[in-house]
Protein backbone atom coordinates (compact mmCIF):
# COMPACT_ATOMS: atom_id res chain seq x y z
CA UNK A 1 0.00 0.00 0.00
CA UNK A 2 1.43 3.36 -1.04
CA UNK A 3 2.04 6.23 1.34
CA UNK A 4 -0.84 8.11 -0.33
CA UNK A 5 -3.29 5.25 0.26
CA UNK A 6 -2.23 4.99 3.91
CA UNK A 7 -2.70 8.71 4.40
CA UNK A 8 -6.15 8.63 2.80
CA UNK A 9 -7.15 5.69 4.99
CA UNK A 10 -6.08 7.58 8.12
CA UNK A 11 -7.95 10.70 7.05
CA UNK A 12 -11.05 8.62 6.27
CA UNK A 13 -10.90 7.04 9.70
CA UNK A 14 -10.60 10.38 11.38
CA UNK A 15 -13.57 11.73 9.42
CA UNK A 16 -15.66 8.69 10.31
CA UNK A 17 -14.76 9.02 13.99
CA UNK A 18 -15.68 12.68 13.86
CA UNK A 19 -19.07 11.89 12.32
CA UNK A 20 -19.77 9.26 14.99
CA UNK A 21 -18.72 11.62 17.78
CA UNK A 22 -20.83 14.45 16.37
CA UNK A 23 -23.82 12.12 16.10
CA UNK A 24 -23.41 11.00 19.72
CA UNK A 25 -23.00 14.61 20.89
CA UNK A 26 -26.11 15.68 18.95
CA UNK A 27 -28.05 12.74 20.36
CA UNK A 28 -27.08 13.69 23.90
CA UNK A 29 -28.15 17.28 23.32
CA UNK A 30 -31.56 16.30 21.94
CA UNK A 31 -32.28 13.61 24.55
CA UNK A 32 -34.75 14.60 27.29
CA UNK A 33 -33.18 15.80 30.51
CA UNK A 34 -33.14 13.05 33.11
CA UNK A 35 -33.69 13.09 36.85
CA UNK A 36 -30.53 12.93 38.93
CA UNK A 37 -30.44 9.39 40.40
CA UNK A 38 -28.03 10.56 43.12
CA UNK A 39 -30.29 13.35 44.33
CA UNK A 40 -31.97 12.68 47.68
CA UNK A 41 -35.66 11.91 47.54
CA UNK A 42 -37.75 14.93 48.53
CA UNK A 43 -40.51 14.11 50.99
CA UNK A 44 -42.99 17.02 51.06
CA UNK A 45 -44.20 18.34 54.39
CA UNK A 46 -47.95 18.56 53.84
CA UNK A 47 -48.70 20.79 56.80
CA UNK A 48 -46.08 23.49 56.49
CA UNK A 49 -47.01 27.11 55.87
CA UNK A 50 -44.88 27.71 52.77
CA UNK A 51 -44.66 24.35 50.96
CA UNK A 52 -41.26 24.04 49.37
CA UNK A 53 -40.62 27.68 48.53
CA UNK A 54 -37.41 29.61 49.10
CA UNK A 55 -38.34 32.26 51.70
CA UNK A 56 -35.91 34.65 50.03
CA UNK A 57 -37.73 34.37 46.70
CA UNK A 58 -39.80 37.17 45.15
CA UNK A 59 -43.15 37.81 46.76
CA UNK A 60 -42.21 36.50 50.21
CA UNK A 61 -40.71 38.50 53.06
CA UNK A 62 -38.81 36.20 55.48
CA UNK A 63 -39.08 38.80 58.24
CA UNK A 64 -42.84 39.24 57.93
CA UNK A 65 -45.18 37.29 60.17
CA UNK A 66 -47.24 34.72 58.22
CA UNK A 67 -50.80 35.73 57.47
CA UNK A 68 -53.22 33.88 59.75
CA UNK A 69 -55.39 31.32 58.02
CA UNK A 70 -59.04 31.01 58.96
CA UNK A 71 -60.06 27.81 60.73
CA UNK A 72 -61.45 24.95 58.67
CA UNK A 73 -65.19 25.41 58.32
CA UNK A 74 -67.43 22.90 60.06
CA UNK A 75 -70.99 23.63 59.02
CA UNK A 76 -73.92 21.90 57.33
CA UNK A 77 -73.90 21.88 53.57
CA UNK A 78 -77.13 23.80 53.01
CA UNK A 79 -77.04 27.60 53.03
CA UNK A 80 -79.77 29.96 51.87
CA UNK A 81 -77.12 32.01 50.07
CA UNK A 82 -76.73 29.41 47.34
CA UNK A 83 -79.47 26.85 48.05
CA UNK A 84 -83.22 26.51 47.80
CA UNK A 85 -84.24 25.18 51.22
CA UNK A 86 -87.55 23.47 51.96
CA UNK A 87 -88.25 22.98 55.71
CA UNK A 88 -89.87 19.65 56.63
CA UNK A 89 -91.85 19.71 59.87
CA UNK A 90 -92.35 16.51 61.88
CA UNK A 91 -95.07 15.46 64.29
CA UNK A 92 -92.44 13.76 66.45
CA UNK A 93 -88.71 13.29 66.38
CA UNK A 94 -87.31 10.63 64.03
CA UNK A 95 -84.19 8.52 64.29
CA UNK A 96 -81.35 9.00 61.84
CA UNK A 97 -81.66 5.35 60.81
CA UNK A 98 -85.16 5.99 59.45
CA UNK A 99 -84.04 9.19 57.74
CA UNK A 100 -81.16 7.44 56.02
CA UNK A 101 -83.40 4.59 54.90
CA UNK A 102 -85.83 7.05 53.29
CA UNK A 103 -83.22 9.04 51.42
CA UNK A 104 -83.43 8.95 47.62
CA UNK A 105 -80.92 6.85 45.72
CA UNK A 106 -79.35 9.85 43.97
CA UNK A 107 -78.17 13.14 45.41
CA UNK A 108 -78.72 15.11 42.21
CA UNK A 109 -81.57 17.10 40.73
CA UNK A 110 -80.74 17.51 37.08
CA UNK A 111 -77.24 18.96 37.16
CA UNK A 112 -77.55 20.33 40.71
CA UNK A 113 -76.62 18.76 44.08
CA UNK A 114 -79.54 17.73 46.29
CA UNK A 115 -79.11 17.43 50.07
CA UNK A 116 -81.05 16.54 53.23
CA UNK A 117 -80.25 17.64 56.78
CA UNK A 118 -81.66 17.08 60.24
CA UNK A 119 -81.90 19.29 63.34
CA UNK A 120 -80.19 17.24 66.04
CA UNK A 121 -82.49 17.00 69.05
CA UNK A 122 -79.58 17.19 71.51
CA UNK A 123 -77.14 19.67 69.94
CA UNK A 124 -79.81 21.75 68.17
CA UNK A 125 -77.47 21.92 65.16
CA UNK A 126 -78.27 21.11 61.55
CA UNK A 127 -76.23 18.16 60.31
CA UNK A 128 -76.21 15.34 57.80
CA UNK A 129 -78.35 12.53 59.27
CA UNK A 130 -76.42 9.97 61.31
CA UNK A 131 -77.29 6.56 62.70
CA UNK A 132 -78.36 6.66 66.38
CA UNK A 133 -79.23 10.38 66.44
CA UNK A 134 -82.73 11.86 66.81
CA UNK A 135 -83.98 14.78 64.72
CA UNK A 136 -86.80 17.15 65.58
CA UNK A 137 -86.97 18.71 62.11
CA UNK A 138 -85.60 18.09 58.63
CA UNK A 139 -84.85 20.19 55.56
CA UNK A 140 -84.27 19.44 51.91
CA UNK A 141 -82.24 21.63 49.59
CA UNK A 142 -81.02 22.00 46.04
CA UNK A 143 -78.20 24.24 44.84
CA UNK A 144 -79.25 27.35 42.94
CA UNK A 145 -76.35 27.38 40.50
CA UNK A 146 -73.03 25.77 39.62
CA UNK A 147 -70.80 25.63 36.55
CA UNK A 148 -73.58 23.81 34.71
CA UNK A 149 -75.74 26.94 34.95
CA UNK A 150 -78.72 28.18 36.95
CA UNK A 151 -81.47 26.04 38.46
CA UNK A 152 -84.36 26.01 35.99
CA UNK A 153 -88.08 25.32 36.27
CA UNK A 154 -87.76 21.67 35.29
CA UNK A 155 -85.05 21.04 37.89
CA UNK A 156 -87.08 22.88 40.54
CA UNK A 157 -90.09 20.66 39.79
CA UNK A 158 -87.89 17.58 40.08
CA UNK A 159 -86.64 18.88 43.43
CA UNK A 160 -90.23 19.25 44.69
CA UNK A 161 -91.12 15.70 43.64
CA UNK A 162 -88.00 14.21 45.25
CA UNK A 163 -88.34 16.18 48.50
CA UNK A 164 -92.07 15.40 48.77
CA UNK A 165 -91.46 11.68 48.34
CA UNK A 166 -88.83 11.77 51.09
CA UNK A 167 -91.11 13.75 53.42
CA UNK A 168 -93.93 11.26 52.89
CA UNK A 169 -91.59 8.40 53.77
CA UNK A 170 -90.65 9.94 57.14
CA UNK A 171 -94.09 11.34 57.97
CA UNK A 172 -93.12 14.97 57.46
CA UNK A 173 -94.73 18.00 55.83
CA UNK A 174 -92.53 20.08 53.48
CA UNK A 175 -92.92 23.77 52.75
CA UNK A 176 -91.59 24.84 49.36
CA UNK A 177 -90.57 28.40 48.42
CA UNK A 178 -92.19 30.01 45.38
CA UNK A 179 -90.66 28.52 42.25
CA UNK A 180 -90.46 31.75 40.21
CA UNK A 181 -88.69 33.57 43.03
CA UNK A 182 -86.12 30.81 43.45
CA UNK A 183 -85.48 30.49 39.72
CA UNK A 184 -84.95 34.26 39.56
CA UNK A 185 -82.49 34.00 42.45
CA UNK A 186 -80.71 31.20 40.63
CA UNK A 187 -80.28 33.28 37.49
CA UNK A 188 -78.93 36.25 39.43
CA UNK A 189 -76.44 34.05 41.31
CA UNK A 190 -75.40 32.37 38.08
CA UNK A 191 -74.77 35.78 36.52
CA UNK A 192 -72.53 36.77 39.42
CA UNK A 193 -70.67 33.46 39.33
CA UNK A 194 -70.06 33.58 35.58
CA UNK A 195 -68.25 36.92 35.90
CA UNK A 196 -66.18 35.85 38.92
CA UNK A 197 -65.14 32.34 37.91
CA UNK A 198 -61.38 32.60 37.37
CA UNK A 199 -59.14 29.67 36.50
CA UNK A 200 -55.61 30.91 35.97
CA UNK A 201 -52.91 29.05 34.11
CA UNK A 202 -49.38 29.60 32.86
CA UNK A 203 -47.22 27.43 30.62
CA UNK A 204 -43.57 26.51 31.06
CA UNK A 205 -41.95 25.73 27.69
CA UNK A 206 -38.52 24.22 27.10
CA UNK A 207 -36.01 26.60 25.50
CA UNK A 208 -33.68 23.86 24.21
CA UNK A 209 -33.56 20.25 25.45
CA UNK A 210 -36.84 18.55 26.31
CA UNK A 211 -37.56 17.11 29.77
CA UNK A 212 -38.32 13.56 30.85
CA UNK A 213 -41.28 13.00 33.22
CA UNK A 214 -38.86 11.96 35.95
CA UNK A 215 -36.94 15.20 35.57
CA UNK A 216 -40.12 17.26 35.85
CA UNK A 217 -41.20 15.29 38.93
CA UNK A 218 -37.82 15.80 40.59
CA UNK A 219 -37.72 19.55 39.94
CA UNK A 220 -41.33 20.08 41.03
CA UNK A 221 -40.91 17.93 44.15
CA UNK A 222 -38.18 20.29 45.36
CA UNK A 223 -40.88 23.00 45.45
CA UNK A 224 -43.30 20.87 47.45
CA UNK A 225 -45.39 19.35 44.65
CA UNK A 226 -46.59 15.78 45.14
CA UNK A 227 -47.99 13.29 42.59
CA UNK A 228 -51.71 13.63 41.95
CA UNK A 229 -54.27 10.89 41.39
CA UNK A 230 -54.09 11.31 37.60
CA UNK A 231 -50.96 10.39 35.58
CA UNK A 232 -49.16 13.50 34.45
CA UNK A 233 -50.51 15.63 37.29
CA UNK A 234 -48.91 16.95 40.47
CA UNK A 235 -50.37 19.23 43.14
CA UNK A 236 -49.05 21.66 45.71
CA UNK A 237 -50.85 20.82 48.99
CA UNK A 238 -52.53 23.50 51.09
CA UNK A 239 -51.09 24.39 54.47
CA UNK A 240 -54.13 22.86 56.23
CA UNK A 241 -55.11 19.20 55.81
CA UNK A 242 -58.41 18.59 54.07
CA UNK A 243 -58.26 21.75 51.97
CA UNK A 244 -58.02 21.73 48.14
CA UNK A 245 -54.51 21.91 46.67
CA UNK A 246 -53.09 25.36 46.06
CA UNK A 247 -51.79 24.68 42.56
CA UNK A 248 -51.83 22.01 39.92
CA UNK A 249 -48.97 21.03 37.60
CA UNK A 250 -49.78 18.97 34.53
CA UNK A 251 -48.03 17.49 31.51
CA UNK A 252 -48.85 14.97 28.78
CA UNK A 253 -50.50 11.94 30.42
CA UNK A 254 -49.34 9.63 27.60
CA UNK A 255 -45.73 10.56 28.34
CA UNK A 256 -46.33 9.79 32.02
CA UNK A 257 -47.66 6.33 31.08
CA UNK A 258 -44.95 5.46 28.53
CA UNK A 259 -43.02 2.21 29.04
CA UNK A 260 -39.65 3.99 28.88
CA UNK A 261 -40.03 7.20 30.89
CA UNK A 262 -36.42 8.17 30.20
CA UNK A 263 -37.20 8.48 26.50
CA UNK A 264 -40.50 10.35 26.90
CA UNK A 265 -39.92 13.93 25.83
CA UNK A 266 -41.85 16.83 27.30
CA UNK A 267 -41.54 20.32 25.90
CA UNK A 268 -44.16 22.01 28.06
CA UNK A 269 -45.89 21.77 31.43
CA UNK A 270 -48.75 23.85 32.80
CA UNK A 271 -49.37 25.41 36.20
CA UNK A 272 -52.98 26.07 37.16
CA UNK A 273 -54.91 27.79 39.95
CA UNK A 274 -58.62 27.38 40.75
CA UNK A 275 -59.04 30.86 42.20
CA UNK A 276 -62.35 30.33 44.02
CA UNK A 277 -61.18 27.06 45.58
CA UNK A 278 -58.12 28.43 47.42
CA UNK A 279 -58.12 30.89 50.33
CA UNK A 280 -56.51 34.21 49.41
CA UNK A 281 -54.46 34.11 52.63
CA UNK A 282 -52.49 31.24 51.08
CA UNK A 283 -51.20 33.73 48.47
CA UNK A 284 -51.78 31.19 45.68
CA UNK A 285 -51.01 33.51 42.77
CA UNK A 286 -47.72 34.63 44.33
CA UNK A 287 -46.87 30.96 44.81
CA UNK A 288 -47.81 30.14 41.23
CA UNK A 289 -45.55 32.93 40.01
CA UNK A 290 -42.74 31.84 42.32
CA UNK A 291 -43.06 28.21 41.18
CA UNK A 292 -43.09 29.16 37.48
CA UNK A 293 -40.01 31.37 37.81
CA UNK A 294 -38.14 28.80 39.90
CA UNK A 295 -38.92 25.94 37.50
CA UNK A 296 -38.01 28.09 34.49
CA UNK A 297 -34.61 28.87 36.00
CA UNK A 298 -33.93 25.25 36.99
CA UNK A 299 -35.23 23.59 33.81
CA UNK A 300 -34.14 26.22 31.26
CA UNK A 301 -37.73 27.06 30.40
CA UNK A 302 -39.77 30.08 29.40
CA UNK A 303 -42.94 31.21 31.18
CA UNK A 304 -45.71 31.92 28.65
CA UNK A 305 -49.46 32.16 28.30
CA UNK A 306 -51.56 29.49 26.57
CA UNK A 307 -50.71 30.97 23.16
CA UNK A 308 -46.98 30.74 23.72
CA UNK A 309 -46.48 34.47 24.35
CA UNK A 310 -43.89 35.22 27.06
CA UNK A 311 -45.36 36.64 30.27
CA UNK A 312 -43.50 39.68 31.49
CA UNK A 313 -43.21 40.75 35.12
CA UNK A 314 -45.48 43.70 34.30
CA UNK A 315 -48.17 41.40 32.88
CA UNK A 316 -48.01 39.17 35.96
CA UNK A 317 -48.25 42.21 38.24
CA UNK A 318 -51.41 43.31 36.41
CA UNK A 319 -52.96 39.86 36.75
CA UNK A 320 -52.22 39.93 40.47
CA UNK A 321 -53.87 43.35 40.87
CA UNK A 322 -57.01 42.23 39.03
CA UNK A 323 -57.11 39.11 41.16
CA UNK A 324 -57.21 41.17 44.35
CA UNK A 325 -60.31 42.97 43.04
CA UNK A 326 -61.96 39.63 42.33
CA UNK A 327 -61.17 38.43 45.87
CA UNK A 328 -62.76 41.59 47.27
CA UNK A 329 -65.94 41.02 45.24
CA UNK A 330 -66.20 37.43 46.46
CA UNK A 331 -65.68 38.56 50.06
CA UNK A 332 -68.39 41.20 49.71
CA UNK A 333 -70.83 38.55 48.47
CA UNK A 334 -69.94 36.23 51.41
CA UNK A 335 -68.49 33.76 48.92
CA UNK A 336 -64.85 34.16 49.90
CA UNK A 337 -62.35 32.16 47.89
CA UNK A 338 -61.59 28.85 49.57
CA UNK A 339 -64.85 28.76 51.56
CA UNK A 340 -67.18 25.77 51.38
CA UNK A 341 -69.83 27.87 49.64
CA UNK A 342 -67.41 29.16 47.00
CA UNK A 343 -66.09 25.67 46.31
CA UNK A 344 -69.65 24.39 45.91
CA UNK A 345 -70.77 27.24 43.66
CA UNK A 346 -67.69 27.12 41.43
CA UNK A 347 -67.84 23.40 40.73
Amino acid sequence: MSTLQVGLAIIGGLVLAGVVAHGAWTSRRSAPRQADPQAPRVEPELGRQEPGFDPAGPGFDPEAAPLPLPPIEKKPSLDSLIDVIAPISLESAVFGDAVLAAMPATRRVGSKPFALEGLNEVTQQWELPQVGQRYSALQAGVQLANRSGALNEIEYSEFVVKAQAFADAVGGTPEFPEMLDEVARARELDGFASTHDAQLGVMLRARAAAWSPGYVHQCAARLGFVPGAIPGRMVLPASQPGQPPLLGLAFDAQAALAEDLDQSALREVSLSLEVAHVDRHEQPFARMREAAESLAATMDGLVTDDNGQPLSAQALDQIGAELEKLYDSLDARELSAGSILARRLFS
